[in-house]
């Protein structure tokens, strides 16, 4: 018996001949875990945003990724690679659009009443009349109402309620873990937000995340390596 790859990521599960195969598993379960595999492969670039202690980054809102192009990439790998220091910032990954109908429950009284809101409340009784559209519609309202109404520890503290209410799953990271989220398909995505479960500025390093699209840009890899 040979030894085992070295890059089992690669040249196994994400191999030409298996990797439609397992995209197809993301889409159906919407989140994949890898853990514990080292890669080092060139199409990981760093995952950058910054947070303040006054200011929440656009990364801590439940989103989906876009790109410059019309298509959205079909899959997102959010990868905690080895490295000396521990990653004390989590990375919630909620079914959508559970994740915009829990940003709706969990608002402060005030803020679910507000005028903005008005119009959806009788449309949310119904939500399978709502298509995609319409809940990234709902969704940048609600976010827009947090941003300017919430302050920044405030706001931070409403997502975690968000992240239990939408059923997120929120673990730690582990050294050489991948989470493989379905981010544009025709019948079950995620949303994913970086999550802070301790005040921002408290000046304990955390290890760094990098990330690619897969579906999108290991085929490019291959063409230019």
């Amino acid at each position: 018996m040979g030894s085992p790859p070295a890059d089992w990521l690669h040249d196994v599960l994400l191999a030409e001949a298996h990797r439609e195969a397992f995209f197809a598993l993301v889409d159906a379960e919407g989140l994949v875990v890898v853990k514990n595999v080292p890669s080092s492969h060139p199409s990981y670039r760093h995952v950058r945003g910054r947070s303040s202690p006054g200011r929440l980054s656009q990364g801590e809102y439940y989103h989906h990724d876009g790109c410059s192009g019309p298509v959205k990439p079909r899959i997102v790998e959010i990868r905690f690679p080895h490295q000396p220091t521990p990653r004390h910032v989590c990375t919630a990954v909620a079914p959508f659009p559970e994740s915009v109908i829990a940003m709706v429950a969990e608002l402060p009284p005030a803020l679910r009443a507000h005028a903005d809101l008005g119009p959806w409340h009788p449309r949310m009784a119904d939500p399978a009349s709502l298509d995609r559209e319409a809940w990234d519609t709902l969704q940048g309202v609600v976010t827009r109402l947090v941003r300017r109404n919430l302050e920044a520890e405030a706001a931070r503290a409403y997502f975690r309620a968000v992240d239990v209410c939408a059923g997120a799953y929120v673990l730690p990271w582990e050294q050489g873990e991948s989470r493989f989220i379905a981010n544009n398909n025709a019948f079950h995505t995620m949303q994913h937000r970086r999550a802070y479960m301790e005040p921002v500025g408290s000046g304990r390093p955390s290890g760094s995340l990098v990330k690619r699209w897969p579906g999108e840009e290991l085929p490019l890899a291959c063409l230019l390596s």
